[in-house]
């Protein structure tokens, strides 16, 4: 997909991944809906990106996500791609995750998703397509104790989006994975639900080891750019 002159919504836009994305796909002349749960911070995002968008909303509440659609799509007239940027974390052990904090998770890193995509699909089939872009993680690619029920949740939007490239590959609807690693310099691990390593670990952890959210935001441009069904952060090796 050419970036220039397309309108793409970038969930999650307030801060870390999402805010580097929208930053980048403006640069290369994306009108950008910017959504996320902080009004404040997202009004001041959409004051420094032109032609942007701002709906503030909260999409662990997934009654939302068809308004949230909606209005873009009424501001814009048309949408051409949606990064489904949005998510937390939940570093805990499978024995002691507390379940309905778990189901609140699986909203937010799946329903709202589901949802938003079949929003925007009979959209993207009017148009005579589109792309949706999933944000995954590396941790769906690998098995790592104290992040399973976390990473269930990326397996199983994992699953979802591939399975929908075969199903809407007839519509010209593109549906890819974004799956980054461990990123430094975002707020991820402060608004985890439940972290069994102070933010601070995962922090130095991740500055030593892991991307910078201007490096997965390339990553994202990529992914749109070219369709594909994977593309990788540096930092994750794909599964042989």
């Amino acid at each position: 997909m050419e970036i220039n002159g397309k309108v793409i919504i970038v969930t999650g836009s307030s801060a870390g991944i999402g805010l580097a994305a929208a930053r980048l796909l403006c640069k290369n002349g994306a009108k950008i809906a910017l959504v996320a749960r902080s009004a404040d911070q997202l009004e001041q995002v959409s004051q420094e990106l032109p032609d942007s968008f701002a709906v503030a909303a909260d999409l662990s509440m997934v009654d939302c996500v068809p308004q949230v659609i909606t209005r873009i799509h009424g501001h814009y007239g048309h949408i051409d791609a949606l990064v489904n940027n949005a998510g937390r974390a939940m570093h805990i052990s499978i024995e002691k995750g507390d379940v309905q904090l778990y189901r609140q998770l699986l909203d937010l890193n799946v329903v709202s998703i589901l949802y938003a995509m079949q929003c925007v699909i009979p959209i993207m089939r009017q148009q005579g397509g589109g792309v949706i872009l999933n944000v995954s993680s590396g941790l769906s690619k690998r098995i790592a104790p104290g992040v399973g029920l976390y990473a269930s949740t990326k397996y199983a939007l994992n699953a979802i989006t591939l399975t929908a490239r075969l199903e809407l590959a007839k519509d010209n609807i593109r549906v890819g994975l974004m799956i980054p690693g461990r990123t430094y310099g975002t707020q991820f691990a402060h608004k985890a639900v439940s972290l069994h390593e102070g933010p601070e670990a995962w922090q130095a952890s991740a500055a030593t080891h892991g991307d910078s959210p201007e490096h997965v935001a390339q990553k994202i441009m990529e992914a749109l750019q070219t369709e594909a069904a994977e593309t990788y952060a540096d930092s994750v090796r794909p599964a042989s």
